[in-house]
C-alpha cells in the first residue's frame, strides 16, 4: 500500500503567495521564480527587494504555470516564454473586442 500525503495552500486576495509557495507550486526553486520576475512573467504584488518577501497573486500562478509548460512541451526559454504568453493574452483582448462588436467569426 502506497500513501501520500497533499499540502494545500489558500490563495486569496487577502494570502497571496510567497516566493517559494509559488516555485513549489510549479515544481521549480526560487530561483526559477526570480527569473519570472526578471523577465516580466510575474510581478511581485509587494514591493520588495528580497524574494523571500515578494507576494504573488492567482494570475501570476496562472501565468507562472502556463510558462513552465511551454518550457517542458516546447524547450523554450523564459524570454520567448514571456513573449508568447503577451502574445497570447494580446490575442484573447482582441478576440474579446471582436465578440463586443459582434465581429468575431467562428475559427
Amino acid at each position: 500500500m502506497t500513501t501520500f500525503s497533499v499540502t494545500t495552500t489558500t490563495l486569496s486576495a487577502s494570502h497571496p503567495l510567497a516566493t517559494h509557495e509559488l516555485a513549489h507550486a510549479c515544481g521549480a526553486g526560487v530561483d526559477w521564480v526570480i527569473q519570472l520576475v526578471e523577465v516580466g512573467i510575474v510581478t511581485s504584488r509587494t514591493p520588495a527587494e528580497r524574494p523571500d518577501d515578494w507576494r504573488f497573486h492567482g494570475a501570476d500562478l496562472q501565468c507562472a504555470l502556463e510558462a513552465r509548460r511551454l518550457e517542458r512541451d516546447f524547450g523554450v526559454g523564459l524570454d520567448a516564454a514571456a513573449l508568447i504568453l503577451d502574445l497570447e493574452h494580446e490575442v484573447r483582448r482582441l478576440k474579446a473586442v471582436l465578440r463586443t462588436q459582434g465581429l468575431e467569426r467562428e475559427l
